[in-house]
């Protein structure tokens, strides 16, 4: 457990040099990651869908992406197999209320980085994206 100095400290994470693809097409979760992510001063682009991701990806220098991965259009396996083929480095954080069994393993296997399971704690989120963000 943490306590609010910590979580005070992680909501201050200041990423302003940093660009965040949030690929999500639920309002309530974009509300919910606007809110998060807003004090770090990272710059945050929006995509609805895998498609858009992955022309957002290809326009922008993009330091992670929060992957939804059931999306309309071309789901987030996909857009993440595709956003991987242009650059590996780039960390994708896949994120899904789906947590049957298996599903982590798939999510690695197309190249996710690491996963994340709706409803995100907001502790669970900085902590993932500080892994990849504060290196």
């Amino acid at each position: 457990m943490t306590d609010n100095g910590t979580l005070n400290n992680m909501l201050t994470q200041n990423w302003e040099n940093k660009v965040i693809l949030v690929v999500e097409d639920i309002d309530t979760n974009k509300i919910f990651f606007d809110a998060a992510l807003r004090k770090t001063k990272a710059k945050i682009l929006w995509a609805i869908d895998g498609k858009e991701a992955i022309e957002m990806f290809k326009q922008n220098d993009v330091d992670l992406v929060l992957m939804d991965l059931q999306l309309p259009i071309m789901d987030g396996y996909t857009a993440t197999r595709e956003i991987k083929k242009i650059n590996p480095d780039v960390p994708v954080i896949a994120q899904t209320a789906h947590v049957m069994s298996g599903e982590r393993e798939k999510c690695l296997e197309a190249g996710c980085d690491d996963y994340l399971a709706k409803p995100i704690r907001l502790q669970i989120l900085m902590d993932t994206l500080s892994k990849f963000l504060n290196t």
